[in-house]
């Protein structure tokens, strides 16, 4: 057939699938949109109707929105079996599981396929974190078994992990690979390790922003507009969190902290593991982090936590906005604020600050540098009204440090404007211990009318967005730093396998690999946490002069496929 996948001692013209919930129908969908003849098996005739409704739903919904015609999605499904048992797969030329997430169900149905499969057939699992060797050894052919983790939805997201073990043949991953390219998909190849890359680099993130909503240090819907609107990804943590499934994200953390080296940043936050318990599993159960109309639904609807839409806070008025600073920032902020309606004041530090005297508010926008800042508000304190709120536009220092120079601490507040020049851009209000709810309602009042959308967090190193963010590209260097991918795997990962905008290496340039490691070693040095260590390889590259692109082709950064 001029179709066929070649390799592995055959053609692949016949695939299985087992397993028929929503990641194995949209496999089962992938297989036949792109001509193969596809086996699909449920345990039961009742799960069995079940995943024949569930694709026939999302072939219907191709149609609707015109991307399968009718005479088409009917060919697709023309392509597919439905069978009840393993028997069913005794002919096919490769057979991958979509079942529950469990080692022992896996090892026990991957033995049971050797059984049943021809010897020539290729085994493959979808498991996104247990270990595929140790799948792979259940059966008496481990050089033809292979991972093949697709992501949800299957048929739209373009990335397949294709996972090798030690054993696997050189000619089933080519075999593999090819099969991929059929399919449409980019199909990155690599060794068989913890979360492999895009859990390992997606959930220690996801499970850090759990560890913020325990502690309370800012709220759900601050914490999932942050990252939208300040880390540029197409959803915030907590609401992913809820479409993965609270379960399912425990069990892969579960799993990643045992098999990954007890990376603690990988250990599932007991805020996890008390809502699986009370049923709180995101959108399937109808409530997670969110609340939904029904169970299976992704339409939020308001509960307690929802804020309310123009927060008071005591917030008092502010007509006359001082900025202390010189150039292009300070010239920035004063047209922001001028812009919208503030009457606004300069005065450069080494000017006298006394034209301040009436304001409402004070920016600071000097060095970033803890002894000319804690300067600049001791002055300010002595000029300023005590009601007069001062903040600080640091995004790296402590703003308690700042504030407790200030003769008022409790009216210093962080203001860190991501992208001042942008409409509707994030901008993070950070509280002390010592901040008014007054001061912090003033700022909230002011970034409304500025048309920006404010968070308030605590003053943690990162504050929210670097916080969550940069952790994360420390994590990716890190997986090129020991040959486990390449620079365009990883990236290639998180764009497609994700859908995320950009990769970690391609984010990381664009910062500036010196931002990120300033701020990882501040994350370090407050935590201490093992894990927030800067790698090595980001320190080299800084050292450098490097950028990551720059020297990607070269063997001391480059990594291999598969490690």
């Amino acid at each position: 057939m001029a179709d066929e996948t070649t390799g592995a001692g055959g053609s692949i013209s016949t695939v299985g699938v087992i397993g028929l919930g929503t990641m194995g129908a949209g496999i089962a969908e992938v297989f036949a949109r792109s001509g193969l003849r596809v086996v699909a098996v449920e345990i039961t005739a009742e799960a069995l109707e079940r995943g024949r409704d569930t694709l026939a739903r999302s072939t219907d919904r191709a149609v609707a929105r015109g991307r399968l015609s009718t005479a088409d999605r009917d060919e697709l499904l023309g392509r597919i079996t439905f069978a009840v048992g393993l028997p069913a797969l005794a002919e096919v030329d490769l057979v991958i599981e979509a079942v529950p997430e469990r080692l022992d169900l896996k090892r026990r149905l991957f033995a049971d396929l050797d059984r049943i499969c021809r010897p020539t057939a290729i085994l493959a699992s979808n498991t996104s974190s247990l270990s595929v060797t140790e799948i792979a050894v259940a059966t008496g052919r481990p050089d033809r078994v292979v991972g093949m983790h697709f992501f949800n939805p299957a048929p739209v997201m373009r990335l397949v992990e294709v996972v090798r073990t030690v054993t696997t043949s050189a000619e089933v991953v080519g075999a593999v690979q090819a099969l991929c390219a059929r399919l449409g998909k980019v199909g990155v190849t690599i060794g068989d390790r913890a979360g492999f890359v895009a859990n390992a680099l997606l959930f220690g993130y996801l499970n850090q922003a759990v560890a913020m909503v325990e502690s309370r240090y800012a709220g759900r819907d601050d914490i999932d507009a942050a990252m939208r609107l300040g880390g540029g990804l197409p959803m915030g943590p907590l609401a992913l969190l809820d479409m993965i499934g609270l379960d399912t994200a425990y069990e892969i953390l579960e799993t990643m902290y045992r098999r990954g080296g007890r990376d603690r940043r990988h250990a599932p936050v007991p805020l996890l593991r008390q809502m699986v318990t009370a049923g709180l599993l995101g959108r399937k159960s109808g409530q997670g982090f969110y609340r939904y109309e029904r169970p299976g639904s992704g339409t939020v609807v308001p509960d307690g936590q929802t804020p309310e839409a123009a927060p008071s806070d005591g917030a008092r008025p502010v007509r006359t906005v001082g900025v202390v600073g010189t150039g292009d920032d300070v010239a920035g902020l004063a047209e922001l604020f001028g812009g919208a309606g503030y009457d606004v004041l300069v005065a450069s530090p080494g000017e006298s600050l006394a034209k301040l005297a009436d304001a409402d508010l004070v920016l600071e926008s000097v060095a970033e540098d803890l002894s000319v800042k804690r300067a600049l508000f001791a002055e300010l304190a002595e000029v300023c009204r005590p009601e007069t709120v001062l903040a600080t536009t640091t995004c790296t220092l402590p703003v308690t440090e700042i504030a407790m120079t200030a003769r008022q601490p409790e009216q210093v507040v962080g203001l860190h404007l991501l992208d001042p020049t942008r409409a509707g851009a994030l901008v993070e209000i950070v509280r002390t211990v010592r901040s008014s709810a007054e001061a912090v309602g003033t700022l909230r009042s002011v970034v409304a009318k500025l048309g920006r959308t404010a968070v308030v967090c605590g003053d943690r190193a990162g504050f929210v967005v670097r916080a969550l963010l940069f952790p994360y590209l420390n994590d990716a260097v890190r997986m090129l730093e020991a040959s486990y991918a390449t620079v365009d795997d990883v990236d290639h990962a998180m764009t497609l396998g994700c859908g995320y905008p950009a990769g970690p290496f391609e984010m990381l340039d664009a910062i500036g690999p010196d931002v990120v490691l300033r701020v990882q070693r501040a994350l370090y040095r407050e935590s201490r946490e093992p894990g927030l260590a800067p790698a090595p390889l980001l320190e080299q590259l800084v050292t450098a002069g490097r950028r990551f692109r720059e020297v990607a082709a070269g063997p001391e950064v480059s990594g291999r496929s598969a490690g």
